[in-house]
């Protein structure tokens, strides 16, 4: 059997569609064997199109065509085209109503993209490419379309129609069966759109915006498992309260649900106001659920929610742009993790994951950049570099823009593109604007792939009361990318004295000193930073928060890393020196042991221990993440 060879998509390939759908009017009608699927939709040709006289051409998989018209007119079989991938119609007008109606079989869907059927009903995953395989669609992000879904199917069999937006109207029909329609207000892309026909159990709330509109809240579940979608419900609604507090977000619609779905091949999906979930992401028990599990569910919960804003109203213009919702949700998801439980805690364990999953992709033969310049399959770029690496760089820019310029940044991205699917670098214009910073190098953190390294080394003129810190930053080879330009990074610094307090920072250039941490902008392949009125050697707390996602190299010795993990009033940095201590003392154990010698501790390591137990009353949590020691694995990975 011939199978037809992958295509590689390159960005700078993209071409704006050649035709927009202004609206899709949409009619499933749920058999037993089979869906009917009649699709309304309202196109015009794209004036920014370079192909003006192209013909339709829409996406299509496993469409079993009933028939097709133009403009109420029935069209003949060498009117178009149809193939397994596509619809193709040549000499079509500018504007133009489009009708088409299509069999599909969502019981033989094993590939679980589009529509298909789960033992208790019917449900949809549409990202990144599945609405073509429930009707014939531009099926790209940029083409963004108000969504009306009528929903038909047996009443006692499938008791919940369920899709996008807010339901309209419903009722009942003949034979047993009943209808509900729905409409979405705002346009989406396709791979947004979602719907459910399914008998499930139903945990409803109610929310009342900032703005006192009051509206409906409501979590589906597998029958009997309704005791577990309690926690879920008060997770959305933390959510949407803290992104109404921070950034000024209310939810768009007059209902808000969320699908737990065995079934259901992704984690979770932000659908717009339908909310579809794996059951491991919703389903959650005080007697069978630790304290990890409740706030990761909660992290995830948040990060659908999130997605209303950034991903759905304001979404990517192509695949390549992908982390433009996902890295900037993820931060936005990490940022109400923080808020919510203990912010050290949070950064410990985004960093500790990061460093497990993403720098190892970064320093492989799939290393790629967080947006990516050319793919053969869009499923494999949901990766930790594009999640994980993408969230830290927008980190960087609220680092170096600062807390409330960040936050104008997002109000004028929302401004001026609400509706709209749009690149990165309309997310980093708005930042700069807003805030007047310089991003055009630091934009190479979305095309430049690899893990910096920075070289640190810092020296004392105790006559002149002076600090000289020397950074080189270089990036290792990764492929496609031999070399590679300097990043724009941002380094927070502080120096703590002998007494365990930060020495106010004043560069030699300034005329008095400023806070304890200080954020070095990183342009250059090598830089050196002079800190003057420094009255005595201090011990250098590097890279404070994990500033940027780089490997640091600096020669500390066990001295100076007692004395920041007792005293850095950086939380991470604290927990980074315990770890790179604790690491140094059982390395030098292993062999004093395998040589027949007691191994020794030195009294500062327990004193330092000491100091983080005294400290545990203002934050547990953290408490628990500084005594503990670095894994048997990593401790491993070290060993020669």
């Amino acid at each position: 059997m011939l199978t037809s060879t992958p295509k590689t998509i390159f960005l700078k390939d993209y071409a704006p569609p050649a035709f927009l759908v202004s609206s899709i009017d949409l009619d499933v009608d749920l058999r037993e064997d089979h869906a009917l699927v009649r699709a309304r939709l309202a196109i015009t040709r794209n004036p920014e199109s370079a192909s003006p006289d192209a013909p339709l051409e829409l996406d299509a998989d496993e469409l079993e065509l009933v028939s097709v018209a133009l403009d109420g007119k029935t069209l003949s079989d060498g009117q178009f085209k149809a193939s397994g991938e596509h619809l193709g119609i040549a000499g079509v007008p500018d504007r133009f109503i489009l009708e088409t109606a299509v069999r599909i079989r969502p019981k033989q869907n094993t590939k679980l993209m589009g529509l298909y059927a789960s033992k208790d009903g019917y449900f949809t995953q549409c990202e990144a490419e599945g609405f073509r395989r429930i009707t014939y669609f531009p099926d790209r992000p940029d083409v963004m379309s108000r969504y009306t879904n009528t929903i038909h199917a047996d009443k006692a069999a499938f008791p919940f129609l369920l899709s996008n937006g807010n339901q309209v109207d419903a009722g009942d029909e003949a034979g047993g069966r009943h209808w509900a329609k729905w409409e979405d207000p705002f346009p989406k892309p396709a791979y947004l759109f979602a719907m459910v026909a399914a008998k499930l159990d139903r945990l409803e709330n109610d929310f009342v915006t900032r703005s006192g509109r009051k509206v409906k809240l409501a979590v589906f579940v597998e029958p009997g498992k309704l005791d577990q979608c309690g926690f879920a419900m008060d997770a959305l609604k933390r959510a949407m309260k803290w992104d109404e507090e921070v950034f000024g977000l209310e939810l768009d619609l007059d209902q808000y649900m969320i699908v737990a779905v065995g079934d259901f091949n992704m984690g979770a999906m932000e659908n717009k106001g339908l909310n579809i979930f794996n059951t491991k992401y919703v389903l959650a028990r005080a007697d069978t659920a630790t304290d990890g599990d409740f706030m990761f569910l909660d992290r995830v919960v948040a990060h659908e929610y999130f997605h209303n804003w950034t991903g759905n109203r304001v979404t990517c213009r192509d695949w390549f742009q992908l982390s433009l919702k996902e890295g900037l949700t993820v931060f936005r998801d990490q940022e109400y993790g923080a808020d919510t439980y203990s912010r050290p805690v949070q950064r410990i364990q985004e960093v500790r994951g990061l460093r497990g999953g993403q720098f190892p992709e970064d320093a492989g033969p799939m290393a790629h950049p967080v947006r990516p310049a050319s793919y053969m399959e869009i499923s494999n770029f949901y990766t930790a570099t594009v999640y994980e690496k993408g969230a830290e760089v927008v980190r960087m820019i609220h680092t170096l823009v600062g807390a409330q310029n960040f936050r104008k940044g997002m109000d004028l991205y929302f401004q001026r593109h609400d509706g709209q699917a749009v690149r990165t670098e309309e997310f980093a214009q708005a930042m700069q604007d807003a805030s007047g910073v310089d991003l055009t190098q630091f934009k190479r953190w979305y095309e430049q792939a690899g893990t910096p390294v920075l070289d640190a080394r810092g020296s004392y003129d105790s006559a002149a009361q002076r600090y000289t810190l020397t950074v080189a930053q270089s990036c290792p080879p990764t492929p496609g990318q031999e070399t590679k330009l300097p990043f724009h990074i941002p380094f927070a610094v502080g120096l703590v004295a002998r007494d365990g307090s930060d020495i106010p920072l004043q560069l030699a250039e300034e005329y008095k000193a400023g806070a304890g941490t200080r954020v070095l902008s990183l342009t250059k392949p090598q830089e050196k930073f002079e800190f003057v009125n420094v009255p005595q050697l201090p011990v250098p707390s590097l890279l404070r928060g994990f500033s940027a996602p780089v490997n640091l190299r600096f020669d500390y010795s066990d001295a100076d890393l007692t004395h920041l993990m007792a005293f850095d009033a950086d939380s991470f940095n604290r927990w980074e020196a315990g770890q790179r201590l604790a690491l140094n003392l059982l390395l030098r154990g292993i062999v004093e042991f395998r040589t027949k010698r007691t191994p020794k501790f030195p009294d500062a390591f327990f004193k330092a221990f000491a100091r983080v137990l005294a400290d545990a009353p203002k934050d547990p949590a953290f408490a628990a993440e500084a005594l503990g020691l670095p894994s048997e694995g990593y401790i491993a990975e070290q060993m020669d």
